[in-house]
């Protein structure tokens, strides 16, 4: 037994202090559902899992790159086809993107099939005038502006596990039924990105690969394995509601350890990841990867400490580190915790999460980030770790398939005064797709130096 797992049990979190957890208003109709979802099958397999931390041990040498993408925050009611469909056409292009044109390999990581919930600074918000009980997420509440809406419903855990069930599985059938086939790229390019900039830079280097395809298949060469055939996909939530995260966390019955099958990679964020906190206790006993976001309020011994609880052993491939400082505090945050991880030796992916430090009000109300900000982080990313000497592994973004006007800039110089055309998060502004491509060949030129 490792370190990690000495006198743990998936239930010894509760007796640590827990933070952003509902306000469950029934603890014995909680328990009945946790109980349920204890008893359904996994989301995702042990061998997923393991297949998902080797690729990231790559990545902590250089030899892979981590591209980890989706929605802020996933809704109940957008859990349908297309739209399943269009976050994995825009993350399977930035894949091909980087890979093509980068050069190595890409360890393609959805924020999809499971982040329902969200942190949040208070308990309560204000909504026109009126103080409610904070949206915490679909798996907890409802973002309608109503009391009623408001109040945690333990019933929405089981529905976050069916709409996840049911997300996993269209994602199998796109990734391993041949829409993901590599033979498909020019398929992937979304009607409203075509006559764009970069859909016509994308159509260019599909086109390229479709005649190297073509020129494999000539000479003899077979472009039916499922290297080309298939895309190997895997996904991501933030663990936050515990009580869910342990109703799904199962021993493996071929090699022992425990994994929390609700989804591949976990990740714990700036709010939660107290050394003697419930998060920690809980994470520390699972064998998935996890991520760890680090924004300005850190202190550097308490990073070493948490990265030292959860991978006691120094896997590689165990632990991401998702650098999240803004454009305008990243050079004063990131160098010294590079040289602090560095000195100690430590095996991370390092990776950058451009978007959450990068947010703006406009003069219309609405939340929004701007491009030339969310690129002139990632550049000082790579710029800073070249000059330590290490490896930047890795991109973390909230983005979407469709035609959003939610970030401001980009290769159609989307204004302020054009965020009301098509603003629809309920939570932070994503990149649209044709966005997320132009910031794809931004960063495989960066990977190319």
């Amino acid at each position: 037994m490792s370190n990690s797992t000495t006198n743990w049990k998936k239930t010894s979190w509760r007796d640590h202090p827990v933070l952003q957890q509902p306000k469950w208003p029934d603890e014995t109709q909680l328990s009945a559902v946790l109980e349920s979802i204890g008893q359904l099958p996994p989301l995702v397999f042990a061998g997923e899992i393991r297949d998902l931390k080797a690729s990231l041990a790559q990545a902590v040498h250089g030899e892979a790159f981590l591209l980890q993408g989706g929605d802020c925050s996933e809704e109940f009611s957008r859990c349908t086809a297309p739209n399943i469909r269009d976050t994995l056409k825009v993350l399977l292009q930035m894949a091909v993107i980087l890979t093509y044109a980068g050069g190595k390999p890409v360890v393609k990581v959805g924020r999809i099939a499971g982040q329902y919930a969200k942190p949040r600074s208070s308990d309560t918000e204000m909504v026109n005038g009126v103080e409610l009980p904070s949206y915490r997420g679909d798996m907890a509440n409802s973002v309608e502006p109503e009391l009623e809406a408001r109040i945690p419903n333990p019933d929405r855990l089981l529905q976050g596990y069916n709409m996840s069930a049911a997300t996993l599985n269209l994602l199998r059938a796109f990734t391993k039924g041949g829409f993901g086939a590599l033979h498909r790229v020019q398929a992937w390019n979304q009607e409203f990105v075509k006559q764009s900039p970069m859909g016509r830079s994308y159509e260019r280097l599909a086109r390229q690969i479709s005649q190297a395809l073509d020129f494999m298949q000539t000479i003899g060469i077979d472009v039916e394995s499922p290297q080309l055939k298939q895309a190997q996909f895997f996904t991501s939530h933030e663990a936050l509601f515990l009580g869910y995260e342990e109703a799904l966390t199962r021993e493996d019955s071929l090699d022992g350890g425990w994994y929390d099958c609700s989804g591949h990679m976990l990740w714990i964020g700036d709010r939660t990841r107290q050394i003697d906190g419930a998060h920690i206790e809980f994470l520390r006993g699972v064998l998935n990867p996890l991520g760890m976001k680090v924004g300005p309020k850190h202190e550097i011994d308490d990073i070493l400490a948490i990265i030292e609880r959860l991978n006691p052993e120094n896997e590689a491939g165990r632990m991401t580190l998702i650098a999240r400082f803004g454009a305008r505090d990243i050079e004063k945050y990131l160098p010294p915790l590079i040289r602090a991880v560095k000195r100690e030796g430590l095996n991370v992916v390092w990776s950058c999460d451009p978007m959450h430090a990068n947010i703006r009000k406009a003069e219309s109300g609405h939340k929004t980030r701007s491009f030339d900000d969310i690129l002139s982080e990632l550049h000082c990313f790579f710029e800073l770790h070249w000059a330590e000497g290490t490896v930047p592994g890795g991109v973390h973004f909230e983005l979407t398939g469709d035609n959003v006007t939610e970030c401001t800039g980009g290769a159609r110089q989307l204004a302020d005064d054009q965020l009301g055309l098509n603003y629809l998060t309920t939570c932070d502004p994503r990149l649209n797709a044709e966005q997320s491509l132009e910031m794809a060949f931004r960063i495989a030129e960066m990977i190319r130096s």
